[in-house]
Parts: structure tokens; sequence; C-alpha cells
């Protein structure tokens, strides 16, 4: 039987992975080993993809061993200051140049023949010189690792293999208008706090990386406790465990499959001041209410980095969890603590794939750089807390990611579709400033959707 590319060894059309007309999404999606494959040419090949931050390695010739899709890559700084993206593989014979996660060398050294590389790439010589033992049919310029096209986004690394494909602000597209409102709005921007949390879950990355798209529902059931012990109910319910009114919001799709919850701050304004947020100027709202690591006194950073549009959204229905596709979740929420204030996190997941039914969990805690000290170790404790590898929210996410990975290798589960048919009836809010898919209300499946709809786009495009 002829095959084409588009069409899978047992005859299925990557096409019909998505019924696009009614909005599902073929299980076996979540487990096939082929299309799998596929996807870490058509996907990540062509994505740009995190890897870090760049106060990881802040001196010369400091690096870290990161993931592009399932190529190990170096992520080094070299002269200058310019961050470079290699493959870590020796154009010898294949061996990891690099076996450590992190460290500070002027010179990668393969362990296997002694192949030595610069901090860019740069083939420098192989053992014994006068020997020539890297031969002399091609030059030390085109023996060199190959590189990855880099770019800084807010001092976030990010890489793609698609030297011809989209630049990242294109890449972006409309969400980046709201993306400068989390990572471009301080004068001196984020850094890390400690490296990342990294652990393995058992389960394929889409199953996190769909969730990211500012899947909001789940909040209801899976972090019910939110509710219980979270100070997130409504005052006076019995019970305490309602936390419907934190599904209402605004919610930004874009074509290129980013998505963003936009969630009302006015509750907790109210909360904290015992006054209308209606009333109020966006000059006082930022006063109650600063965002994630902003202090008071940070406030005109704000003002000179942001519009006045970016402002208005900043002080009312701002980002607050979503995703950049293909891997990646952010998080700048805005936690409730027992005396009655509220502590704002920063968090960036990102769900490296590592087989079809395995995914490494790396969780970067950011924080800006001219937040205090006191301020910076309050939101790494309560981020550790919450999230990533000891955190009590990722211990309910990544407990259902392996259950749906299990499910869709099923001789039937594998034939059942996942279903993103609770569809906006809505548009965006009246006055409503920031562009792209904007709709407004109870969390609907239109994020998701138009997550599942570029991957299905990625994986049919001509490569």
């Amino acid at each position: 039987m002829k095959q084409t590319r588009n069409v899978l060894a047992d005859g299925t059309s990557i096409e019909d992975l998505v019924k696009v007309d009614t909005r599902e999404v073929q299980m076996r999606a979540l487990s096939d080993h082929e299309i799998y494959n596929l996807e870490m040419d058509r996907v990540f090949g062509h994505s740009w993809l995190l890897l870090g931050h760049e106060t990881e390695i802040p001196n010369e010739n400091d690096f870290v061993v990161r993931d592009m899709g399932s190529d190990s890559v170096i992520v080094a700084r070299g002269k200058n200051g310019q961050i470079h993206v290699s493959l870590n593989v020796c154009p010898h014979r294949g061996m990891k140049v690099s076996t450590l996660d992190a460290g500070n060398t002027p010179i990668h050294k393969c362990i296997y023949h002694g192949w030595a590389f610069r901090p860019n790439g740069d083939f420098l010589a192989s053992p014994v010189e006068k020997e020539c033992m890297h031969g002399k049919m091609m030059s030390k310029v085109e023996l060199g690792l190959e590189q990855a096209r880099v770019t800084l986004y807010g001092g976030i690394i990010f890489a793609t293999w698609d030297h011809e494909g989209p630049s990242f602000e294109e890449f972006l597209g409309d969400a980046k208008w709201y993306f400068d409102i989390l990572f471009q709005r301080s004068d001196k921007g984020l850094e890390v706090l400690g490296p990342p949390q990294r652990f393995i879950v058992r389960a394929n990355w889409k199953t996190a990386g769909e969730q990211s798209a500012a899947d909001g529902f789940h909040t209801l059931t899976l972090h019910r406790w939110l509710g219980e012990v979270g100070n997130y109910a409504k005052s006076g319910e019995e019970g305490g465990a309602d936390l419907s009114p934190e599904m209402y919001g605004v919610e930004v799709s874009s074509s290129n499959g980013h998505a963003l919850r936009c969630i009302d701050l006015g509750r907790k304004i109210r909360k904290l001041t015992g006054l209308d947020p209606d009333e109020l100027s966006v000059d006082q709202k930022l006063e109650a209410l600063p965002p994630p690591g902003v202090t008071r006194e940070m406030l005109p950073q704000l003002k000179r980095n942001l519009s006045k549009d970016q402002l208005k959204v900043l002080v009312s229905m701002p980002p607050q969890v979503g995703g950049i596709f293909p891997n990646v979740l952010f998080a700048f929420v805005y936690i409730p603590q027992a005396d009655g204030s509220v502590l704002g996190l920063t968090l960036l997941h990102a769900y490296v794939p590592k087989g079809p039914d395995q995914l490494e969990f790396v969780n970067w805690i950011l924080a800006e750089k001219d937040t205090p000290p006191e301020l910076k170790e309050k939101m790494l404790r309560q981020s550790i807390q919450l999230f990533g590898t000891s955190g009590m929210v990722e211990q309910d996410d990544s407990d259902t990611w392996p259950h749906m990975t299990v499910a869709a290798r099923g001789a039937r589960g594998r034939k059942s579709t996942l279903k993103y048919q609770a569809v906006y009836e809505t548009s965006k809010p009246a006055g409503w400033p920031g562009p792209g898919i904007v709709n407004e209300g109870f969390t609907k499946d239109d994020t998701q959707w138009h997550w599942w709809l570029h991957w299905h786009e990625l994986m049919l495009a001509k490569v």
C-alpha cells in the first residue's frame, strides 16, 4: 500500500486525528509512538521552546544542559555575554558532549575521543593535533556543534531549530501584548530564585500541555481543597468550597496556540480595601494590590514600561495562568494569606517530552530583580509549598496525566475522543483594549481547542 507522510502506519490520516466540526481529538494522540516521533520534528522542530532564564548562567562560560523536544542541548554564555544553544551531540561519533547538568568551562570536551568545542559550539581540535585525527575532508568550521536560533524575552531563553521560520515576535503573535504585561514590566526584569525543580511524570507531554492552555474548569474538582483550606471560597458559604467565582473572567486564545486566563482582581481588592474597585483609579488599584513581586516602591517602573491600556488590564483582569505553545505554563498568581493579605507568585513550567509515555516537569520560580530579599524568600517558600516537585497543586495535576496516558493505550480507549465542546457564546468585554480571540464569562474550552488546532496545523504542515 502506498503510504504518504500524513498517513500513519495503520492507514489513519493525521488530519482525521482532530475532528474540527465536533471539536474532538482522538485519544491515541496521547500514546502513539508514531505520532510522538512526528511531533518531535513537526511540532518541536518548528516552535520556539523555553530553555531557562539568563540569570541561570550569569557569567562567561557558564552553561546548563536542557532539552529541545527529544534533543539535548548546551545553553552557554560565551564572549560578550552572548547566549548560544548547541546540539549536545558530538559530530564525530554521536556521544553527548556534556554529561553534566550545569557548570562553567571555556572548553566542552567529549569524553569519548576528546573532541573539544567552545561555548559557542565552534570546533577547536581533536587530541594529538599533529595527527589531525579529525581528518582533512571537512574544515574545522564545518565540524562545530549544530546551532539553534536563540532569542531572549524578558531574560527568558527561547530557541528553535527553524532558522527560516517565524521570528519570536511572530510566534507570540497577538498574545505578546499580554505576555509583555508579565515579562516586560520592570526596569531590570526577572531573575530565577535558585535552580529549577525537575522531576519525571509517567505521562504524555500533551496531557500537561493542553491543560496549560488555560484549562480553568478542572480547578473546581481537582483543586477543590483550595476552597476548603486555601481561603479562596466566598466568605460565609457553608462548606467553604465554592470556587466558581474564580471561574469567571476573560480568556484569550491565539491562533498560534498560546492561551491566557485573565481573572478578576475586584473581589481581592474589595476585601483588602473595603472599597468598590469600580470607583478606584488605576493608581489606587496598584497601591492596593501590586502584581506578584512588585512592591509599592516599584510601581513607577510599571508606568514606564507598560502602556495605559496594559496597566488597565493589569489592575482589573490580569493574565494569571495560561500557556505558551507547545509545552509551557506560566503562573502569575495572587495567593490569599491567613492574615488577610495577598502574596503574588511567579512561576514557569516546561513539560519536556521524554517518550510517548513520559515527561520531565521543569519548574522555575522567579521574581523581579528589584523585589526585596525578604519578599523573594517568602515567594520562594510558598511557591515550593504550592507548585513544583513538592507542591500541593501539582500533586493534583500530575496524578491525572498518567491515567490519561494509560487510557489512551487501551484497545478501546485509544478510539475514544477528548472533547472541547463547551464553547463561548460571548465576545470580549466592552472597552477591552487587548488583541486576540477574547471572550468573557465562565471558563470554557476555547483556549485548549485553539491549542489543539495549532498542533494539528503543525502536524500537517509541509516540512
